[in-house]
């Protein structure tokens, strides 16, 4: 699963565009669950877009390809800076935390 949280100040109707069209492509992506954009019921100002897939692969292959450059970066990169990636723990292994050193 992978969940990208977004705080969006004033009129949010350009970032709803541009997330709808996100949704749209990861969607469509092969390998795509389901994808959906949420607001916070207790900060409007908090959105996220959560998507659910078959596995790690499917996820990155989502961002291939000029479409997927054009329609993902630009909103993306608008992210709150945090770990997007989850799993179940089984499948997790070992978790270490970014920068540490096996």
């Amino acid at each position: 699963m992978a969940i990208s949280r977004f705080r969006v100040t004033g009129d949010a109707s350009g970032f709803v565009a541009g997330a709808r069209a996100v949704v749209a492509h990861f969607s469509a992506s092969v390998g795509c669950e389901g994808a959906e954009l949420v607001q916070n019921l207790d900060e409007p100002g908090l959105w996220a877009i959560v998507s659910r897939w078959a596995d790690v692969g499917s996820y990155r292959r989502a961002f291939n390809g000029t479409e997927a450059k054009l329609v993902l970066v630009p909103l993306l990169s608008l992210a709150i800076d945090e770990p997007s990636a989850y799993a179940e723990p089984a499948s997790v292994g070992e978790n270490r935390p970014r920068g540490t050193v096996s």
